[in-house]
């Protein structure tokens, strides 16, 4: 279960596009959350590998190590 506090332009606006397609607020959150899911992830995992890159916490692998690993080496 998800409880969503949105600001109450973007609830009206959700509310006004749920009446005039006949389907539920609930609905159109849900295919918000599911189209953009995966490009927060990749923005926040990548952000916080950078912290801790930056921090000392973990490193980075060259792209030139990467593709000898992978034999696709120019």
């Amino acid at each position: 279960m998800l409880d969503i506090r949105l600001p109450p332009k973007i609830e009206k606006r959700l509310s006004v596009l749920a009446r005039a397609t006949g389907r539920t607020m609930t609905f159109y959150a849900r295919e918000a959350i599911l189209e953009h899911l995966e490009d927060l992830e990749d923005v926040y995992l990548a952000e916080r590998r950078l912290e801790d890159i930056l921090a000392g916490r973990d490193h980075a692998i060259p792209l030139a190590d990467v593709e000898r690993s992978l034999g696709v080496e120019d």
